[in-house]
């Protein structure tokens, strides 16, 4: 029997640290590629959410336009279902306040705030604010001589 000795192999060593440099580089790729998968998804989202808080503020003002003109006709009531659409965003920081001249969207985190001009011809005082977390309508109401926004259906 032949006794074991051991023997300096470089060739072997230079491929073992091959193999780590590989894994070590496999490791950076990965990590700089899982960064830039988030930064893409990360700007999807808020580029969703600014255009469905921009398509909400829209379809209510355009109602609220059209409750302007529905005051103007004598012993009238009017009501206009608008649907919120739903957002990643934390709508419980959201509150929607509508004045004379204009629909104003708050942000608490200040991000996503918006607000809409409104053309104020109507011939009854505009009044309403609504905290937003998680409401899926909001009714856009004429009735007694003033226009609101509010969660609830109208009875009338």
């Amino acid at each position: 029997m032949k006794p074991s000795s051991l023997q300096e192999n470089r060739e072997a060593a230079a491929t073992e640290l091959g193999y780590v440099f590989t894994f070590l580089l496999g490791v950076l790729l990965l990590t700089m590629f899982s960064l830039w998968i988030y930064d893409i998804e990360t700007a999807t989202r808020e580029r969703w959410n600014e255009e469905a808080i921009d398509a909400n503020m829209n379809d209510l003002s355009a109602a609220i336009e059209r409750t302007d003109v529905a005051s103007r006709i004598d012993n009238s009531s009017y009501a206009e279902r608008v649907y919120w659409r739903a957002t990643e965003a934390d709508e419980s920081q959201f509150t929607l306040e509508l004045t004379d001249t204009s629909l104003i969207l708050y942000d608490e985190q200040g991000e996503l705030g918006t607000e809409r001009s409104l053309s104020g011809t109507a011939s009854a005082p505009h009044s309403g604010l609504i905290n937003l977390a998680g409401v899926e309508s909001i009714w856009v109401v004429y009735h007694n001589g003033m226009i609101s926004i509010e969660l609830d259906r109208p009875m009338f």
